[in-house]
């Protein structure tokens, strides 16, 4: 109920500049480059599925672990429902998914189902969502979805919109696919994004190769009737070899067709690849497919995708801890800035016990007899008797 007050206070308050367009705000606004399109990309070209994949494992492949840090006695309690809730749904599987979305297409969209309060999560299809609809000031008022699945309008208090990099003020993010897919206007009509280019480039190579791997050879038989020259013709035929062979029963010169060695396209190819590569936002896909790469080079290529990792790592733990995180907090009956529940990525360092401390807790009277055997258990002692 205070969240909703706060939603509507901040609504109230508006602002004097407007973000859309009349006919945007009645009719909703629809990304630039459709989320079907992001989605195609990542599951049908190899390289861009490397682009997303290397920086979603990178972000969220160590997985996670909760925190507290508050001298308040409920903070701990706080945490156990947390963590219950993340065991409950499986939310780092949710962000596995949410991660590559976010990467591709900068954006993902989860529902909460909430009859009462926040009781689990579902991730919707990205494709399902066609339009946002926004007020004057920019304040989402629904989520439209296609008529492929239903044409339902989602209120804004049941989705958690994870919105990456928004250009313009626009209601959608913007992800790394979304520059590849794009056309750019030029003054002699539109430039073909680079993404078309590259599936261009590759389309034409296997005719290429069908056409110039063998040359067409031109079979020469003297004197031989046509029903022998048609049963030669036959039998060189239907020996698998790749080019054209003809049958000629005269005199004849005979021809080759060879590439030209003038056409040279190298230079073309590399500069799509480069570009292709500059667009996917991580250098690792050259650094494994380019030779020469010094270890200099390779430390310089995985310190640039470390920052872009860092930026998405930040973006995601803000969105968790506030839409997740104080919810359920907020639901157990305790006030989610003291308990201060905090997500933090990888694994929780664990301290060294030394034999030293171990012996002299024991002989204290620090831990008993048996919580003394379980410590030196699991630091490698072997100890076999009950």
């Amino acid at each position: 109920m205070l969240r909703l007050i706060r939603e509507a206070v901040r609504r109230a308050r508006g602002g004097r500049g407007s973000l859309l367009q009349a006919w945007s705000a009645s009719y909703g606004e629809a990304p630039a480059v459709t989320l079907k399109d992001c989605v195609e990309a990542y599951l049908k070209d190899p390289a861009c599925r490397s682009f997303v994949d290397f920086l979603a494992d990178q972000t969220v492949g160590m997985g996670f672990y909760t925190s507290v840090d508050s001298k308040y006695a409920y903070a701990e309690k706080a945490k156990e429902a947390v963590d219950e809730f993340c065991e409950q749904v499986n939310l780092e599987g949710l962000l596995q998914i949410g991660a590559r979305e976010i990467i591709a297409a900068g954006n993902s969209f989860w529902e909460k189902i909430e009859p009462t309060h926040l009781e689990e999560l579902r991730i919707l299809p990205l494709t399902s969502i066609e339009r946002i609809k926004r007020d004057e000031h920019g304040n989402v008022e629904a989520y439209v979805q296609s008529h492929e699945y239903g044409g339902k309008s989602i209120p804004p208090e049941r989705i958690i919109h994870w919105r990456w990099n928004p250009v313009n003020g626009e209601a959608f993010g913007s992800g790394l696919l979304r520059t590849l897919l794009e056309t750019f206007p030029t003054s002699g009509g539109a430039r073909m994004s680079f993404l078309e280019m590259k599936a261009r480039i590759e389309r034409m190579m296997p005719e290429i190769i069908e056409k110039y791997a063998g040359p067409d050879e031109l079979w020469i038989f003297k004197g031989v009737s046509d029903d022998q020259l048609a049963a030669y013709q036959a039998q060189i035929k239907s020996k698998p070899k790749a080019g054209a062979r003809f049958i000629y029963g005269g005199e004849a010169d005979i021809k080759t067709v060879q590439v030209d060695p003038r056409a040279r396209f190298e230079a073309y190819i590399e500069h799509i690849w480069n570009q292709l590569i500059i667009g996917g936002g991580t250098p690792i896909p050259k650094l494994i497919s380019t030779p020469g790469f010094t270890e200099a080079s390779a430390r310089a290529a995985i310190e640039v995708a470390e920052r872009k990792v860092m930026a998405l790592q930040r973006f995601m733990k803000r969105i968790v801890e506030r839409e997740i995180f104080k919810p359920i907090v907020e639901q157990e009956g305790y006030d989610p800035e003291r308990a201060a529940v905090r997500l933090n990525w990888g694994i929780p360092e664990k301290p060294e016990i030394s034999v030293v401390d171990l012996i002299k807790a024991a002989e204290r009277k620090l831990i008993s007899p048996e919580e003394f055997r379980n410590i030196a258990r699991k630091i490698g002692w072997e100890i076999t008797e009950p």
